[in-house]
């Protein structure tokens, strides 16, 4: 399995909207609003990191409300 987390910033006021979309997403394994930089964390896994790519791109990158994301892929 290929795990990585996901820092998502998000526009204000749609904090709550994107969590729970992006709860919805089946490889997402936890979720989380957070303070800092970044508006939430999520932990995605998936059987490849080509995988992984489609699931961050096409899944939660275009989520309404997602201003921008950084991923960081698990090496161990």
């Amino acid at each position: 399995m290929t795990l990585c987390y996901v820092l998502i910033n998000v526009e204000p006021g749609m904090e709550e909207k994107v969590l729970s979309e992006v709860r919805k997403i089946p490889n997402v394994k936890e979720s989380h609003r957070v303070y800092g930089v970044y508006d939430m964390i999520a932990e995605v896994e998936s059987g490849s990191l080509d995988s992984l790519k489609e699931i961050v791109t096409w899944k939660i990158r275009r989520l309404e409300g997602v201003r921008s994301t950084l991923t960081a892929i698990v090496i161990d």
